[in-house]
């Protein structure tokens, strides 16, 4: 099921779609904060996949934790977590 709670703003055009995947044993959660007024927050559980939406400028924060702490184990920009190019992107094709 997609769940989409935290849109981006709408003055954001540059969208791509991402996708990031939990290879650890651990519970991750996933966040973006570098954007204005949008927030992004995500648990992943071990081997599960996230697709989002984001814009290019973004960077994916990757905390994992045993349960007692929580630390900032990766940053990861958003456009190297790209699986498809935007829907809006022209299409040019070469007439001869």
């Amino acid at each position: 099921m997609t769940q989409i709670l935290d849109a981006l703003p709408t003055q954001q055009s540059n969208k791509i779609l991402c996708s990031y995947r939990n290879p650890s044993s651990d519970l991750q959660i996933a966040r973006i904060s570098n954007i204005p007024h949008w927030y992004f927050e995500r648990v992943i559980f071990p081997d599960d996949v996230l697709l989002f939406e984001a814009v290019a400028e973004a960077k994916l924060e990757i905390y994992s934790g045993n349960g007692i702490t929580t630390l900032l184990t990766d940053q990861i920009p958003c456009d190297r977590l790209q699986i498809a190019t935007p829907i809006s992107s022209p299409v040019v094709r070469s007439m001869q």
